[in-house]
């Protein structure tokens, strides 16, 4: 009898430590067009199922009325096939069409969300006020007394990712994290509040929460180790998205899907860019690029920074305009640039110092950010004495896109948005959609929509590019393109880079890079700037940039230096085609460039936590050298596939922990078997890039029975070619027994898009067939380097077999 009452007493402990507040009690429910209401003693619930994959949940506390707008989600659908069952004490809410269901327990009251019938998340107390007890780091930032929160269960064996971009580990439970969007200068390994502040938490077993509000507050991820979930904010929506996948990849496309896809940015941007701060001249911006073209040294971009508007670093931004004494004739710069294929790109602050040539315009024209009495706020930073655009009022967006217009008339063909957070945005500031505190999140987010929503008005056909320190979620969709901010010149800061990339990919941010060789700090190490480089070629932007002290561009590096990095730059020229058909992956699914190990292979814990080494696309396996003096290193080869060793086609076995030599000349660098990889000769830059003559590359591998890849090319520049259909996509497949393997090449053709016929060197690796067939005819081919060379006529329209017979 004891036992009994005693079983009874742990499920009683149990069922309401897992329940919500319990004085909320259960009224009633209602079905609603696109979903149903639960009406609580504190408020109501709205409940939609967005699609098959997500449901948006809203908590409406009695007193507040829900007309809050979203800035993150873009999904509109919303299904109506909804159905409840209900039992003695409990109601379940599904739709037939998705295997996602929601759980409402009537007494003690508690939601439960569902997945293939199994639970993945509940709410905890629900929705509560509670005293604000701020963290450390951002103590003068978020100064509320008290605090919303809304709370989940979370089992204890989950591991987390999300949150933004931040250096903590893969895994980010036990963090309570800050949302305040903030730089960090001179980070290394550690990094717990930076420029990107996204709330947005992803479990491993593949769900993941969005809190669909900009304001400032908080996550915690299990920092009290009782198994709880929290979002704390200060103000704004009580509202959340419960996404689900059966895939990691099937998880991000849902999540891209709510919030919005990344556009394809133009071609160039996967070149080579000369970039520091700064330039100080014309004169200093010519003989760089002459530089680069007289060493053959490939460059698509170069990047001034702020002293294109002003000698000094203090007292001139907000000119927003070009300094003549220094930059004398720029339009002839830029249009000669232009013709050498060169594109140039500018640094733009928000800021606009009171001692700038803008400021009594900007005063005027009424586009600051204000204090209460309409008067424009002002304060004191590093650069000055400065007031702030406010992008969310019609007439600062309209002032900025006016200045951003200007400039891409004459010729610039990129934007840098530099300071986004804001750096230095006090509370007492007042913008059009709200306080600086409700606002300071999505400033860059809403700074990058102004710029894209400008060249979709007054340059509709041209791809912007739009590198930005700081955004929110969905900032993706405006072909924000993120780097991951002052960084420090170290082998710290290089050690950091591959998690804050992996991450933000799987937030839809599928761009963020960093500056290669480091920025922050006079740190003059050679192999360190290599070893920076070497990575940067697997990374979705490759642009060197640092401080003055010590150069960035590979062109002033020392002899030594400069042919290992050379081969760098070239090789990322190269993988042009592979480049780019990710980026195309990306723009359809939101699957990211650069994508943690775990993605093959899911239920694997040690490769949940894995952050030196992760694949590039589909096919490629990358392991980064972040130590000085390292001769060999330890390389996980999934189990997904066997693995060819790019550089010396060296084969290691599917599943196996491996120790590899390392050499200075590249880093580690693995090819799945069977896979294809497109690949172009050098080039100096993107103006001279067609198809019409590229090298295919079939690693071979007798345990791979069949393979599928794909190559897409459009012209690079023009927007929507994928909506217009003025594209192509080449399709490589193999089918292999043990006596032959056949490879087939096909073309899908845009109906606006004037294919060409092209010549197709066929490298095939790791494999020593008897005889080659085209089409049924026997061809000749070419031994080189332990690969078989076979030229293809490949004329459009058709479909060339290759059969190779062993």
């Amino acid at each position: 009898m004891k036992k009994i009452v005693l079983i009874v007493l742990i499920f009683l402990i149990t069922t309401l430590s897992f329940a919500q507040n319990a004085n909320r009690k259960f009224i009633e429910i209602e079905k609603l067009s696109s979903g149903f209401s639960v009406r609580v003693s504190d408020g109501y619930y709205l409940v939609n199922f967005l699609n098959d994959k997500i449901i948006e949940t809203s908590f409406i506390p009695n007193g507040e009325k829900n007309n809050y707008t979203s800035e993150a989600v873009v999904l509109k659908t919303k299904l109506k096939d909804i159905s409840f069952k209900e039992n003695i004490n409990t109601i379940e809410c599904y739709s037939k069409s998705s295997n996602l269901k929601i759980v409402i327990q009537k007494s003690p009251f508690k939601i439960s969300y569902f997945n293939n019938n199994e639970e993945i998340l509940s709410e905890k107390s629900g929705y509560a006020k509670r005293k604000h007890i701020p963290l450390e780091n951002v103590k003068g930032n978020i100064v509320y007394d008290s605090t919303e929160v809304l709370q989940f269960n979370i089992t204890s064996d989950e591991i987390l990712f999300g949150g933004g971009a931040r250096a903590l580990g893969m895994n980010r439970r036990g963090n309570r994290l800050a949302l305040y969007n903030r730089a960090q200068y001179g980070y290394e390994t550690k990094a717990e509040l930076m420029n990107f502040c996204i709330p947005l938490v992803l479990s491993s077993k593949l769900y993941a929460v969005h809190f669909d509000n900009a304001t400032i507050g908080y996550l915690d991820l299990d920092s009290k180790k009782n198994n709880v979930l929290e979002y704390e904010t200060i103000s704004g929506r009580k509202t959340y998205q419960v996404i689900v996948g059966e895939t990691w990849t099937d998880l991000i496309s849902n999540y891209t899907k709510l919030t919005g896809n990344q556009p394809l940015p133009p071609i160039w941007s996967f070149g080579n860019f000369a970039s520091r701060f700064g330039y100080r001249s014309q004169e200093q911006v010519e003989k760089t690029i002459k530089k680069f073209q007289d060493e053959k040294i490939p460059v698509d971009a170069i990047i001034l920074d702020l002293y294109w508007f002003g000698k000094t670093v203090q007292g001139t931004m907000g000119n927003l305009d070009w300094d003549k004494d220094t930059f004398p004739n720029p339009d002839k710069m830029i249009s000669d640039l232009n013709e050498k294929g060169i594109k140039t790109v500018l640094i733009t602050e928000p800021f606009i110092l009171t001692t700038s040539s803008k400021w009594q315009e900007t005063v005027d024209k009424k586009v600051l950010a204000t204090l209460k009495d309409g008067k424009p706020a002002t304060w004191d930073f590093y650069f000055g004495n400065t007031g702030i655009v406010d992008v969310f009022k019609p007439e600062g967006s309209a002032w900025f896109w006016k200045v951003y217009k200007r400039l891409i008339n004459q010729g610039v063909a990129g934007v840098w948005g530099d300071l986004g957070e804001p750096e230095v945005f006090p509370s007492f500031a007042n913008t059009a959609r709200g306080t600086a505190d409700e606002v300071h999140n999505i400033y860059g987010h809403n700074w990058a929509k102004l710029i894209a929503d400008g060249y979709k008005k007054d340059f509709p056909k041209q791809r912007p590019f739009i590198l930005m320190r700081a955004g929110y979620s969905g900032s993706q969709r405006f072909g924000m393109i993120p780097w991951s901010g002052d960084v420090s010149r170290s082998w710290g800061g290089l050690q950091s880079q591959m998690e804050i990339a992996l991450q933000m990919g799987m937030q839809g941010m599928a761009y963020m890079h960093s500056d290669l060789g480091g920025f922050a700090g006079d740190y003059y190490d050679n192999e360190l700037y290599l070893r920076w480089l070497q990575y940067g070629v697997f990374n979705p932007i490759f642009r060197p940039h640092a401080q003055d002290d010590v150069a960035s561009e590979v062109v002033y590096k020392d002899i030594a230096t400069k042919e290992v990095a050379k081969k760098a730059v070239a090789l990322r020229y190269q993988l042009l085609p592979y480049n780019y058909t990710l980026a195309y992956e990306n723009s359809v699914s939101g699957i990211p460039l650069m994508r943690p190990i775990f993605f093959q292979e899911p239920k694997n814990e040690k490769a949940l936590n894995e952050k030196e080494s992760y694949l590039w696309g589909n096919n490629f396996l990358i392991k980064p050298i972040t130590k000085a003096g390292v001769t060999s290193t330890e390389v996980y080869f999934p189990k997904s596939s066997n693995w060819f060793d790019f550089y010396t086609g060296k084969k290691y076995d599917a599943g196996t922990t491996q120790i590899v030599t390392v050499n200075s000349e590249n880093i580690p660098t693995y090819v799945r078997g069977g896979s294809f990889i497109p690949m172009k000769t050098s080039l100096q830059n993107m103006s001279d890039y067609s198809l019409n003559y590229f090298d295919l590359h079939y690693y071979y591998d007798e345990s791979s029975v069949a393979t599928i890849d794909k190559l897409f090319h459009d012209d690079g520049k023009t927007t929507n070619s994928i909506e217009n259909n003025a594209y192509e996509i080449m399709t490589f497949t193999s089918i292999s027994t043990s006596k032959n393997t056949i490879l087939t090449l096909k073309t899908e053709i845009g109906k606006n898009y004037n294919a060409i016929d092209k010549i197709v060197t066929l490298k095939i690796h790791n494999c020593n067939p008897k005889s080659i067939y085209i089409d049924g005819k026997i061809t000749s081919f070419t031994k080189e380097n332990n690969s078989i060379m076979v030229p293809i006529s490949w004329l459009k329209n058709t479909t060339p077999e290759i059969k190779l017979e062993f």
